[in-house]
């Protein structure tokens, strides 16, 4: 399994526009509350939902990675699972329709920022980027909150500085 720092670093390779990372705080949250949105379904005939099982598996993933950030992505998936759960409340089918909704205004965030980037996104070479993205913003977060420098530095040295504009 790669540390944090190398799962970090490598997705940040794909993102250092400081353009395209603007898109991913506001895309990536769309997208986890509206994956978890269109997951709210029970599986096994029980009342568990495939939403709450990625809920608790990716946490998992998270904390085994690293505490400090497992902690921080808890409170993420947390924050993302509580509002995707307003989604489901909707009457009908109205709840998964605007799950798949909220689900591509979030991808046309991402693509309009790897359009600056001028880099495809991380993904398409690792899936695990579909599982990185979240814990990514979280850690740009802290890092602009002056959290985790030792962290950031090591990143940029591995995938270079985020690209300054004039």
């Amino acid at each position: 399994m790669r540390t944090l720092t190398e799962q970090l670093s490598l997705y940040a390779r794909y993102h250092r526009d400081p353009r395209n990372i603007q898109t991913h705080f506001a895309g990536i949250p769309l997208i986890v509350i509206s994956v978890f949105g269109m997951l709210s379904f029970p599986v096994f005939g029980t009342a568990i939902s495939a939403a709450l099982l990625l809920f608790v598996l990716s946490n998992l993933y998270y904390l085994v990675l690293d505490l400090k950030f497992g902690v921080l992505m808890l409170g993420f998936s947390g924050l993302c699972y509580a509002l995707s759960q307003q989604l489901v409340q909707w009457a009908g089918a109205q709840w998964l329709w605007a799950s798949v909704a909220v689900f591509a205004i979030g991808w046309v965030l991402q693509f309009i920022g790897h359009y600056f980037e001028g880099k495809k996104p991380a993904f398409v070479d690792d899936l695990m980027g579909l599982l990185i993205g979240p814990l990514f913003i979280v850690a740009e977060w802290a890092f602009m909150a002056g959290f985790a420098k030792p962290l950031q530095q090591q990143i940029e040295a591995d995938a270079g500085p985020v690209q300054r504009r004039t």
